[in-house]
């Protein structure tokens, strides 16, 4: 094992004597493993963390009564910090680097928590927000978990989560989720779905140990959410006692303070389900050995209280990268308390691994560190580490909303300035937490160094294996059949005399054979046009009729064995010009 300083420790962490009439035997008892993670759940969506106005009692407990770090940080945006909690890795060494546009596309090759502690004799279950590869196989089957309840895409109802798109309006109730690969329908709140899914996963592998990925969707947009949660919120002044604390607060105005009722309310029902769950644990007897981590993907999605901190939900400044990060577990970690070493979401897989005893493949390299030193106290810290972060839909870029952060100092890349000069802020955290006072003009040679260090990371992560070869969707495989290619795992290329960009998708086919294709669109068509479907070698044409279709089909087309790009080109005549129309998905029978 990879990680054995502390075996000794673990070891006594999971073992309990049980004692009879001739002997004591020692039997080891591995801990469950309960991950939550929310989505655009800021660090000020918590009343633990000074927010007087929402309502987490539940969430507060939970707070007081953990190790909590209180210097954790995640990626700006969500799929590249799901990727790094999965794998222990930078997300652009995974081949993730947005959230769409075939960014968040997780490389099958990748190792995971979830097959690591399968190996290591756990149950593994995902519930909620994958967002890392729709497809075979990408998908969280396909990645170690064995149950698995899953919604598409980045977000209930987003474009390309294309079974709850039509219901724009309610998608978040009653929304059809994918049970181990098959679509069902559910009936009730997303939140209260997940949960009770939860519930009865915990209940179904209460004699076994389990590893429980719950990652709600909420409070992501659409800002959907039952009545009785928006009417605590709908009087309510967000500002009150906040606007002149002392601390910065960001620039609000009556539409982002809608925003943030709706969002209370969500995380306020967030809060009610995990009631439901850690009720769940403590009925089954499973709560004292049962790690409880809690965090979420990032800051929040539009400006509120943040505690003071510069930034939101895609910005490398604090407010998107840091977030809550309590870790309960009563049988090992008895002294709830702060660890300001930082640490960030990398660090969960090394730790979990270091914690049940479970072996890392051999040669595997990843950037976390296991914190189980820290939490159990043996040590007070970590030796000092770089920590990078960087977005942008595209990866990656010199130097825009980049950081490098060492110790204290961290070093934040902003684009150019008024001359095109490369631009740089550099902050003390120690000093100045909440990133306000720019001090790069009185040590250049720190700023030297530490863009020498981003440089140096910048330049890995653009060249790393799967950012130069994007992972894919196999087809033609019995493990997906058939295949929906959705718009968020969907690229897209820019055409000359059309103001759209052309959408396409790169796949793998498994091996040689006869496929059926059929193009989705979201509405009818009520217009004349055509239809092609480019293959690269091949394209096939059908005349659309203005008759109201909704799906077209292409039957028996021969694929080779490799990599296809598929390209369906939609023109429509529309007041006397043909414009390009994108599909909804595609379906591939093979």
């Amino acid at each position: 094992m990879k990680y054995s300083i502390y075996i000794a420790l673990s070891i006594a962490i999971l073992c309990f004597n049980s004692c009879t009439e001739t002997k004591t035997v020692d039997k080891v008892v591995k801990p469950n493993v309960v991950l939550i993670v929310t989505d655009d759940q800021g660090f000020g969506d918590i009343g633990y963390y000074g927010n007087p106005h929402i309502k987490t009692p539940i969430l507060d407990s939970l707070a007081s009564k953990s190790v909590r770090f209180d210097d954790f940080s995640v990626n700006p945006v969500c799929a590249p910090t799901r990727s790094a909690i999965m794998t222990g890795k930078y997300s652009m060494t995974t081949g993730v680097h947005d959230t769409y546009r075939g960014g968040a596309m997780m490389a099958p090759s990748e190792v995971t928590i979830a097959e690591i502690l399968k190996e290591a004799g756990y149950k593994t279950g995902m519930i909620g927000k994958w967002h890392l590869g729709d497809n075979y196989p990408m998908r969280p089957q396909d990645q170690g978990f064995e149950y698995t309840l899953n919604h598409l895409s980045g977000g209930i109802g987003q474009y390309g989560d294309w079974p709850n798109t039509l219901k724009r309006d309610s998608s978040y109730f009653n929304p059809i989720l994918w049970k181990n690969g098959k679509q069902v329908q559910t009936q009730g709140y997303c939140t209260d779905v997940l949960t009770e899914a939860a519930m009865d996963y915990v209940e179904d592998n209460k004699d076994n140990p389990f590893f429980l990925y719950l990652s709600y969707n909420a409070p992501h947009g659409p800002l959907q959410l039952p009545q009785k949660y928006y009417d605590m919120y709908k009087d309510v002044d967000i500002d009150a006692g906040l606007i002149n604390q002392g601390k910065p607060y960001p620039n609000v105005t009556d539409h982002s303070r809608e925003n943030s009722r709706k969002v209370y309310g969500m995380v306020t029902n967030i809060d009610d389900n995990l009631r439901l769950l850690f009720k769940k644990l403590e009925d089954l007897g499973i709560d004292e050995n049962t790690l409880v981590i809690f965090m979420t993907d990032n800051g929040p999605q539009h400006p509120r209280y943040i505690a003071g901190m510069r930034g939101k939900k895609g910005s490398v400044f604090q407010g998107g990268v840091r977030v809550p990060s309590f870790w309960y577990y009563p049988k090992a970690f008895k002294e709830a308390r702060d660890i300001k070493t930082p640490a960030a979401h990398y660090d969960i897989l090394p730790t979990l691994a270091e914690l049940t005893g479970a072996s890392l493949p051999e040669g595997l390299k990843i950037e976390g560190e296991s914190l189980l030193p820290l939490l159990t106290k043996k040590e007070d810290s970590l030796p000092e580490r770089i920590i990078n972060r960087y977005w942008a839909r595209t990866a990656p870029v010199h130097y825009r909303n980049v950081s490098t952060r060492k110790g204290e100092m961290k070093l934040v890349g902003v684009g150019k300035d008024e001359d095109g000069n490369d631009k740089f802020e550099l902050f003390n955290l120690n000093e100045d937490p909440y990133e306000q006072n720019d001090i790069s003009a009185e040590h250049p040679a720190l700023v030297e160094e530490l863009k020498a260090e981003m440089d140096t990371w910048l330049n890995t992560m653009e060249t790393s294996e799967h950012i130069v070869n994007s992972p894919m969707p196999i087809i033609g495989t019995v493990h997906e059949n058939p295949v929906m290619l959705n718009q968020n795992d969907a690229l897209f290329l820019k055409k000359e005399g059309f103001k759209k960009e052309f959408i396409y998708w790169d796949v793998i086919v498994d091996e040689a054979k006869t496929f059926d294709f059929i193009v989705h669109f979201d509405a009818p068509i009520a217009t004349t046009g055509e239809l092609e479907l480019d293959l690269g070698s091949q394209t096939k044409t059908v005349k659309i009729e203005a008759n109201g279709q909704t799906s077209f089909s292409f039957n028996n087309i021969e694929l080779p064995k490799g990599k296809v790009t598929i390209m369906p080109k939609t023109y429509l005549k529309r007041k006397g010009e043909l414009k390009y129309a994108y599909p909804f998905y595609i379906e591939i029978k093979g």
